[in-house]
Formats: C-alpha cells, structure tokens, sequence
C-alpha cells in the first residue's frame, strides 16, 4: 500500500515538474531576442562600415528602431531600410545604418535602444578603430589639378526672352488705353452745356430704342443728359446723386431764391427720375407714349433752366479758362511725368534683363566704367627696358623710377634699372627691374626668390600667401614665378585692401630680371592684363 502511494506521488512530481519546464520554455520563446553587430572593426577615413540590429518577436509586437544622429561619434551617413523574414510563427527583422568617421582614432559605437511594445531594450556596444590613408610622395607622382569640364546646358527658353514678352505686353496695354482715351475723347466733342444736351437729344431721337423696346436703356440715356446738363449748369454732384437729393437740392436752392425754376418743372423732373428708377431697377416698362412726352418734358426743363440760370459773366468765363489752362497744364504735367516714368521702368528692366543675362559686373563697368577694362581695350605698348634687355607689352608705358631693394639682391647685382606704372595700391601696379649680376658675388636664382616675402613686408603687405612655380617665356627663357595673395592698409578707410600678385624671376644674359604684377582681387579684366604680360615677355640674347 505505501509503495503504491509512493509510486503515485512520484509521478505526480513528474508531471508538475514537465509542466513547469513547458511553461518556462514558452515564456522564454516568447521573449524578443536582440543581435547587433558590425561588418569590421577597422577602417580608413572615410569608409563605411554596416551597423546591424537583428530582433526576433512575436509578430503582433510592435518594434522601433533607432532613428537619427544615435550613433555618435560615428556619423550616420544613410539608415538602409529593415527587412522582415517569418521563422516558426515569429518574425525575424533586421535593419542595417551605414556609418562613417572622417577623423583619425578610436570610438565606441554606443548601446542602442530599440523599443518592443513599450519596453525599452539596449543593445552591446561597439569599438572602431579608423586609421589615417597614408601617401607616400616619394613613389607616387603628383599631377596638378585638372581643368574645369564645360558641360553644355540643357536647352531651356532664356529669361531674357521673358523679360522682352513682358515689355511688349506693357506697351501694347499702354497702347491700347492710349488709343481708347482717344476714341473717347473725340466721340466727346466740347460743346457748351445747352449745345451738349440738344446734341445728345438729338442723337437719342434717331436711336431706335424706342422701335425696339429698349425702354430701360432709353430712359437711362434720358436722365443722364439731363442729369449732366444739371451737373454742368447748377449741382456739380447730380451724376451721382439719388432722385431724392438731387430734388431736395433744387427746392433748397429755389427756397434760397437763387433758383427760379417753376414748381411744375421740378415735378415734372421728379417724375421723369422716380419713372427712370423703376425702368431701371424694378422692371418697370413705361408704353412709348409716356416715353416720348418724358423726352419732351426733358427738353422743356433744360430751355426753363437755360431761361432762369443767367449767362456767366465775362469775369466768370475769364476765371474758367483760367482753369481750364491749369487743367491743361496738370494734364500736361501727368503726361510729362508718364512719359519719364515709362522711360525710368523702361530702363530699370532693361538693366534688370542685362544684369540677369550679363552679370552685374558688366552692367556696373558699362554704365560707371571701369579702370582696368579701359586699360585691357586700350592701346598696348611694345618696348625694350633696361640692360640686359627686357621686351615687354603693357597697357601703359613703364617710367624710370627708383625703387629700393634688399641688400642681398644688391650684393648680387652690379646695379640695377626700374621701371613700372601706377602704384602698388591702385587698381593696377607693374614692376620691372633689371640689371647685370655681380661676376664676383654668388648669385642663386632661388636666394632672390627667397627675398621677395621680405621686399613685399617692407612695403606694407600683410598675410602674405606665396605660391611658385616654374615658368617659361615665349622664347623659352626658363624663370621662377612666384604668386599669391596678401593685405594693404587702406589709407583712407583704414581697413583692408585684398590684393593678388605674380612676380616673375629670371637669371638670364649674365642678369637678373624681375617683372611683378599687382592687382585687386577678382578682378577679372586685371588677370586678363596679367596673362597677356606674361605672354609678352622676351629675354634676347646681348650676343643676338
């Protein structure tokens, strides 16, 4: 009996303990299992290396990844998308960064944290070693910067072209409201006021609006001629006025006693507008008969008018037409002024297209001009300096002048001749000096060269950048050119003058030579000068 007991408590421990590693191996396949790792530890300045993130999860679980600058000090240089794999109902997701340095050293990758429905997990850590690209110059051969490649445009329509459609669209609407005011002007002739509304009465009369039915047409043209022939003769606002105002106006003035119109004559006008104004705005259709005795009421009002309001006196006339000469001359005047603004806008877009297809540059020497153009487009002259012999083409000519050097080049040289044309901070400054060398000193080429940064200190120049290189004339004279940059005080604002330079050194015919060109910076007419100096120069043989 006690060893069946023993036997069923024993299976039982079995079973609860098969139960519990079941349960523990579930919960532990249900928990996300993270993997990061990189594709080297070693790179160069400027490599890449692939940062890897691997998570598998149940697939109703939400996962996100690092995003942005998470990586410093490496540098993300693209996040390359995350790929998505199902492995035994879970799923398997992997995401890759492309990251770099362009820094010499060692780093750390630091933990990244990556977020499962919530919860926040961190992966390992990471060290990079990035090593320097060495050069070795004695072996490989250094070959100077290639030229800029042209690549044609694609073609498109020119902005100026554009411009051009503008313009012509302003002048043919200036044109065409130009031509209408005309026309306007003469369908308006100037008549006197009486004259004016018997004319338009006229013209009202041979009209077939009446034939037509046109009765709203035909008492708008009616109350207006007579509403003018008011505004030009008593009330300067009836145009614009209500039937009521303009009727009140009237009894005012009569009231006054400065109207002795007849009261059947006021009614009669207050009918024909209160008539007008229920043809006009509530479709009201008057029969011909009412229309036509309106017209002949019209007539009657402006002759009772013309009979009661007395003829301007000779003072008045005088004083009209002085006004209308001052309405002449303002007209005048707005035309004056048109005409120059059109000139001005005129101007300002044609200088607007030139800057946009030109530069501004070329705009700005064409109109206020400019010093070293005229001398590039001037009259270059051809002549022989100094001994030994230099042949040089410049702008200008260059004058005898005195100009001190270093005490090493004088121990170098026998004597020595300058000559040179405008000043060092002008726009524009040549310098050439000449002279035999010394059969008892020891000249060295490259000791003169070594002088210039001193020579060029002693006169001013501050931050000096020297660049050299070798150089050859046209009649293969073989120098030193040495070229570069540096600062002038400015002597009237105190600030900086940006200068460019290129002297040239020669030890030919038993001499030494030295032709220096000094120039703003960027200016482009200026190293057009210098390269044709260059081309220029001959160093003859004495013997030839």
């Amino acid at each position: 009996m006690n060893n069946r007991l023993t036997t069923t408590l024993n299976i039982y421990k079995a079973a609860a303990l098969l139960l519990f590693l079941l349960l523990s191996f579930q919960a532990f396949a249900q928990e996300p299992q993270i993997n990061a790792k990189i594709d080297s530890s070693s790179i160069k300045i400027g490599e890449q290396i692939i940062f890897s993130i691997e998570v598998e999860t149940d697939s109703t679980n939400l996962v996100v990844f690092p995003e942005g600058q998470t990586f410093d000090p490496m540098e993300m240089v693209e996040s390359l998308g995350s790929d998505t794999t199902t492995v035994e109902g879970r799923f398997r997701l992997l995401k890759k960064y492309s990251l770099t340095q362009f820094d010499s050293g060692a780093y750390t990758i630091p933990q990244q944290k990556i977020i499962i429905q919530n919860r926040e997990y961190l992966t390992d850590s990471f060290r990079v070693e990035v090593a320097d690209v060495k050069v070795d110059t004695t072996r490989q051969k250094m070959y100077p910067i290639k030229p800029a490649v042209d690549v044609p445009k694609p073609f498109s329509i020119p902005n100026w072209v554009w411009w051009l459609l503008a313009i012509l669209a302003l002048i043919g609407l200036a044109f065409y409201f130009f031509k209408r005011r005309k026309k306007r002007k003469e369908a308006e002739p100037e008549l006197p006021p009486y004259e004016q509304a018997m004319f338009e009465l006229k013209q009202l009369d041979n009209s077939s609006l009446l034939q037509d039915r046109e009765i709203k047409e035909y008492y708008s043209q009616l109350t207006f001629i007579v509403r003018k022939y008011l505004d030009r003769k008593i009330y300067d606002r009836a145009l614009e006025s209500t039937t009521s105002d303009l009727i009140a106006y009237l009894e005012l003035k009569k009231q006054a006693g400065e109207l002795s119109l007849k009261d059947k004559s006021i009614d009669n006008l207050q009918q024909l507008l209160r008539r007008a104004d229920l043809a006009k705005f509530a479709n009201s259709r008057p029969d011909v008969i009412t229309a036509k005795s309106d017209r002949t009421k019209v007539e009657h009002l402006i002759k009772d008018i013309r009979q009661v309001v007395p003829e301007p006196t000779e003072e008045e006339l005088m004083q009209d037409e002085n006004y209308r000469r001052e309405i002449l001359l303002k007209r005048r005047k707005r035309r004056i002024i048109a005409v120059i603004g059109g000139i001005l806008i005129l101007g300002i877009i044609v200088v607007a297209i030139l800057v946009n297809t030109k530069g501004f540059g070329f705009v700005k020497d064409s109109v206020f001009g400019n010093e070293t153009k005229e001398l590039l487009e001037g009259d270059w002259i051809k002549s022989e300096y100094g001994t030994p012999t230099v042949t040089i083409t410049t702008p200008e000519v260059l004058m005898r002048h005195d100009v001190k050097r270093g005490d090493e080049l004088q121990e170098m040289l026998l004597g020595s001749e300058t000559f040179d044309s405008g000043t060092l901070e002008g726009n524009l400054y040549i310098l050439l000096i000449t002279g035999p060398v010394n059969p008892q000193g020891d000249f060295d080429l490259e000791k003169a060269v070594d002088g210039i940064y001193e020579n060029l200190e002693s006169q001013g120049a501050r931050n000096i950048i020297m660049k050299e290189e070798e150089f050859s004339t046209i009649n293969n004279a073989k120098g030193i050119k040495v070229f570069g940059t540096f600062d002038l005080e400015n002597p009237i604002t105190g600030g900086p003058i940006k200068k460019e330079y290129a002297i040239l050194n020669f030890g030919e015919n038993s001499g030494f030579q030295q032709v220096m060109v000094v120039f703003d910076e960027d200016d482009e007419y200026a190293e057009e000068i210098l390269q044709r100096v260059e081309n220029s120069i001959e160093l003859r043989n004495q013997s030839n």
